[in-house]
């Protein structure tokens, strides 16, 4: 089939740099540069989507997820301040 196509600037000088540097004719270049491309854009349609597997983590109700760092600071807090407490408790040689 035979069409008028106005390429940009930028991908004109990349088909005709492709086109001499492999040694093929323009015409191939560019068939062989918009198949790839429609390929790319419609690559997906054979691949089953990515299903995500809910997992429950068996937290309490009102526990909230998003702060579980927050939550491990203040159980560290915690451990530290007991651990100084026996400490102080421990009799001294």
């Amino acid at each position: 089939m035979r069409t008028t196509l106005t390429l940009d600037d930028d991908v004109a000088m990349s088909l005709k740099e492709a086109a001499s540097r492999e040694g093929l004719p323009f015409k191939q270049v560019v068939n062989r540069a918009i198949r790839l491309g429609l390929r790319a854009s419609g690559g997906d349609k054979g691949r089953r989507p990515y299903r995500v597997q809910p997992h429950s983590f068996g937290f309490k109700p009102g526990i909230d997820l998003d702060k579980l760092g927050q939550l491990a600071d203040q159980l560290e807090d915690e451990a530290i301040i007991e651990k100084i407490r026996r400490d102080e408790r421990a009799p001294r040689t």
